[in-house]
């Protein structure tokens, strides 16, 4: 059965697309097989793979948008499921035409709240599933939080990357009353330059906040992810020896510990 994991900040340009495009490559060099979900009507973890043009001319019956049209019941999440080039991994993707069906009040979309749920509980053949969603807590990211096992929470060292945490933990709290196995992984400090003072300072005032609930690994702030992603690859498949690899290579084994910390608990409990 997979491991699902949600990838959700309010912000945008916190690096969850970024984060899951490139945590995705290495998962796939371990063997897993990944499904990847693109829930921001954005569409930039899908453009990451296939370049914008082609992401936007897809109907919205190629994309995500379709598993919400209350006239399309018959439709799989694998019908719309594309392989990517990459051994491994596979992307639901999404366009402009999922913005239609983001509404801002989820708690009254009724069973479309668990639509994501629903069609990932029929696609068991992938060890991971990623869900980047977009920067706001409406139905997309609503349902990513109904169908995830554990959020992911990327963080840019600023205030204004820091101060809306507290609403997406009240998020997660709301999600946990439909969602009862739904978990905090952790956030990740992300587009980090540990050279500055302030990165330094919103870095220790975060692990201050939260403790263990910041993973170790930090995300550096480094060209290398942005020309791989010109490139259409994951930084690791890209330029494997990079700084940028190596610690996306780290955050990538400790969300499998943390991961595999909590399967122990629930199995415990």
């Amino acid at each position: 059965m997979a491991t699902t994991l949600c990838f959700i900040n309010q912000k945008g340009g916190c690096g969850k697309s970024s984060t899951c495009f490139h945590l995705s490559g290495c998962l796939a060099e371990l063997d897993f097989q990944v499904l990847l979900v693109d829930a921001d009507p954005q569409g930039s973890l899908s453009q990451a793979f296939f370049g914008s043009a082609e992401i936007e001319r897809l109907q919205a019956e190629e994309t995500l948008a379709v598993l919400f049209d209350d006239g399309c019941h018959q439709v799989s999440a694998d019908a719309i499921t594309l392989p990517t080039s990459l051994e491994r991994i596979s992307l639901i993707p999404a366009n402009h035409t999922l913005a239609a069906h983001n509404s801002p009040s989820p708690e009254l979309a009724g069973l479309k709240q668990q639509t994501l749920r629903a069609h990932l509980e029929t696609s068991p053949r992938y060890d991971f599933v990623l869900i980047d969603c977009p920067p706001n807590l409406y139905l997309c990211s609503w349902n990513a939080m109904l169908a995830a096992d554990a959020i992911v929470i990327p963080v840019p060292p600023e205030d204004f990357g820091t101060q809306g945490l507290r609403v997406v933990h009240q998020a997660v709290d709301n999600a946990r009353q439909l969602n009862s196995g739904l978990r905090l992984l952790g956030h990740v400090v992300t587009r980090a330059d540990r050279r500055l003072l302030v990165h330094q300072a919103y870095e220790k005032r975060l692990r201050s906040l939260y403790g263990d609930l910041v993973l170790e690994t930090v995300i550096p702030e480094a060209s290398a992810f942005k020309v791989a992603l010109a490139c259409r690859q994951p930084v690791g498949h890209f330029s494997p020896r990079c700084k940028a690899a190596q610690a996306t290579r780290a955050l990538c084994r400790e969300i499998l510990e943390r991961v595999a910390e909590q399967a122990k608990k629930r199995q415990v409990a």
